[in-house]
């Protein structure tokens, strides 16, 4: 078996209408020396019937079926049958630049302490234009997620922390897992090049998260990761502290605005007054 070093995984389930674009984009790579794992989470659709059709066309396309049972266990299927150093997950309606797999395995290679590398984005379908992100650094990932979900890291690295989580059922599995492999350490390099392209659609798993489920995401990985959150923002009694002073200063701001606007009140009406009385 040839040690590709760099592996690519493409969940899908029921996005055969994309696959063959998605698909397209990694075979357009400048860099050669990969293979492409389609994984397909229990599809209904001609998933299987295109999926064959690449793995004729290119020996470097493989192919493996499972039952439904979401995305970070498909993704976790591909990348226990990767041969790869290097791995890329890809959304089988998302795309890559032709210079991406080259410019990211050249930045692992020219820093040995890099964890993660990405690129510039851009949205296409429903919305289009540069998808703008916060810069990355671990205070803003406790906030939020900044980093795609296509983004290359090593599949070593993948292992060191379970995988991607499985109870994360209604999305932001991406999120929790750069807090999993980030939060003690290493490094993350963005490439100043537009070289992924996410597609915008009316259904997706991003629309379909309401309140409750962002609530139960959102509480699920502050238990689990707790130990980071802690880190970036103190403890509860040190955040308790906080938002107590901040009130504190907020009502004494808004007295002394207080004070200020009755005595300008008080000045104004009184000099209309006195020039009525004249």
């Amino acid at each position: 078996m040839t040690n590709h070093l760099i592996s690519i995984i493409v969940p899908c389930y029921n996005q055969a209408k994309y696959l063959d674009e998605s698909l397209l984009s990694v075979l357009n790579q400048s860099f050669t020396d990969w293979e492409c794992i389609i994984v397909n989470d229990g599809s209904t659709d001609t998933t299987e019937v295109i999926s064959n059709e690449w793995i004729k066309k290119d020996s470097r396309f493989k192919y493996i079926y499972q039952d439904n049972a979401g995305l970070s266990s498909a993704r976790n299927l591909g990348i226990k049958n990767a041969v790869s150093e290097f791995i890329l997950p890809l959304d089988s309606d998302d795309k890559i630049g032709e210079n991406y797999l080259e410019l990211a395995y050249r930045a692992f290679q020219e820093n040995k302490n890099l964890k993660v590398v990405y690129c510039e984005a851009k949205k296409f379908g429903e919305e289009s234009g540069i998808w703008k992100l916060p810069d990355f650094n671990l205070f803003n990932l406790s906030r939020k997620n900044m980093i795609f979900c296509s983004a290359i890291f090593k599949r070593s690295d993948w292992g060191l922390v379970g995988g991607y989580d499985i109870n994360m059922i209604y999305g932001w599995e991406d999120w929790e897992f750069w807090i999993a492999l980030l939060k003690n350490g290493g490094e993350v390099y963005k490439i100043e090049s537009m070289q992924f392209y996410y597609r915008i659609k009316k259904d997706s798993m991003l629309t379909g998260m309401n309140f409750e489920k962002s609530k139960k995401m959102t509480e699920y990985i502050s238990v689990k990761h707790a130990d980071f959150f802690v880190k970036q923002y103190g403890s509860f009694h040190h955040l308790s502290d906080e938002i107590v002073k901040t009130k504190r200063n907020y009502e004494e701001k808004l007295q002394s605005e207080k004070f200020i606007i009755n005595a300008f009140i008080k000045k104004f009406f009184g000099f209309v007054f006195f020039r009525n009385m004249k």
